[in-house]
């Protein structure tokens, strides 16, 4: 079941686990299962590899199956959601079926779900509700301390089946509270270390070509993967081993190789450190304020700089003058200019710019026109043209970019570029 391997140290056991979502709900796509992820990041913490993800359905039959699909095949199995107080929440019966047990009120889970239910939704508790306090006899309870459906612990052969309720902050309480402190200490787990090199304004295949070289002389225990998303690509580089200094180490010399290589499109090398947060980082630190107006991108980049912590000690405010009118009034562009230029064109981004500059009383602003489509709209620019201006202390600076359809591409590559163009300059006129 296990692979042994050897990386930056003694040989050690290859952890693996399944993650299992249930609910119908999922699978007609009402629900996007997050949990599967937040559960796969938390193993990888500590050393445990998610092998498989899959979401089934409510069925007694399916879940059986699914559980003795992956009995002995992996170390663990997370199985989350059907822990509910009605009647089509199956798990815990089925639970008991799989591994010939019965279900037993537990004295715990009851005085939990008492006083959840009469001290903090002042009402009387119910049938349904001491039925959550129903759990397999043989069993180890994880104590919920924000629900009423308790997390349980269980093994068959070499596998040990954790089941948790499928509502995200419940789960997650268990996660951080229970279930990875008891798999810590149950296994001899390898450390995986990973880094991030987080790019902009180069595309996956350009980005390649450059670090060809680099790549190719990676060592065989150093893992390179290519993130890509609109207008950035994210470098992950991961390695797993007893040892993990000599992992960090050994990784560190990789990232300190690649930096001068991509110098012009790096931004950070967090797993967190987005475009957003670089730029944030450049004002702050400088003492720096900016400010958005929007057309195209509708209020997307004013949306991106305010979704870190502390913005508000350098983003001034934005302007979503989406009608042609509206830059004329509150952003005060010129009708001439936009008469001879277009209302999509660098000249009447560069005008939002300067408005939003003088608006807002910013150091920096950034501006964006354009036509994300499907159809032409008030101009004769192609969908998928947007023109993006950066207004600063400096001057300013605009240019023209074409980014294809579909419109939510579009738009979400604009404001990157928006970003990308803004640190640019930032980092151009900040001694």
């Amino acid at each position: 079941m296990r692979g042994l391997f050897c990386t930056f140290g003694a040989q050690i056991f290859d952890m693996r686990a399944a993650i299992i979502t249930i609910g119908d709900e999922i699978l007609i796509g009402q629900t996007v299962d997050t949990n599967s992820g937040y559960i796969a990041k938390s193993l990888d913490q500590i050393g445990i590899q998610t092998a498989e993800m899959i979401s089934i359905s409510d069925q007694r039959d399916h879940i059986m199956s699914t559980l003795q699909t992956y009995q002995d095949q992996v170390d663990v199995v997370l199985i989350t959601g059907g822990l509910g107080p009605t009647k089509d929440d199956i798990t815990k019966k089925t639970l008991c079926d799989y591994f010939d047990d019965e279900l037993v009120r537990d004295a715990k889970v009851l005085a939990h779900v008492t006083t959840l239910i009469e001290s903090h939704f002042k009402r009387p508790i119910t049938d349904l509700n001491r039925d959550q306090a129903l759990v397999p006899s043989r069993a180890t309870v994880l104590h919920n301390a924000y629900g009423t459906a308790p997390g349980m612990w269980m093994q068959k052969g070499k596998t040990v089946y954790i089941s948790l309720p499928g509502v995200p902050y419940e789960m997650k309480g268990l996660m951080e509270n229970e279930v990875v402190p008891r798999l810590a200490a149950a296994f001899k787990r390898p450390f995986i270390v990973h880094r991030h090199v987080l790019t902009y304004g180069v595309g996956e295949s350009l980005l390649a070509e450059r670090i060809a070289e680099w790549e190719n002389a990676l060592p065989d225990e150093i893992k390179l993967a290519y993130l890509p998303s609109p207008g950035r690509v994210r470098l992950r580089l991961s390695a797993r081993g007893s040892d993990k200094a000599a992992l960090e180490s050994a990784i560190q010399l990789q990232v300190d190789a690649l930096a001068p290589i991509i110098a012009d499109c790096l931004v950070g090398f967090d797993e967190e450190e987005t475009i957003e947060v670089s730029v944030g980082r450049l004002l702050s630190g400088a003492g720096l304020t900016v400010a958005a107006a929007e057309s195209c991108t509708g209020g997307v980049i004013a949306s991106m700089l305010t979704s870190v912590a502390g913005s508000s000690a350098y983003f001034r405010g934005g302007a979503v003058t989406y009608a042609t009118d509206t830059k004329v009034s509150v952003l005060q562009v010129s009708n001439q200019v936009i008469d001879h230029h277009s209302v999509v064109s660098t000249a009447v981004a560069e005008e939002m710019a300067l408005g939003a500059r003088r608006l807002f009383s910013a150091d920096y602003a950034v501006a964006s026109t354009g036509n994300a489509g499907p159809s032409k709209g008030d101009a004769d620019a192609e969908p998928g043209t947007v023109c993006v201006a950066i207004a600063g202390p400096e001057g300013v600076v605009s240019d023209t970019f074409f980014f294809g359809q579909p419109r939510e591409k579009v738009v979400r590559r604009a404001a990157n570029k928006a970003l990308e163009m803004l640190r640019f300059e930032i980092l151009k006129n900040v001694k």
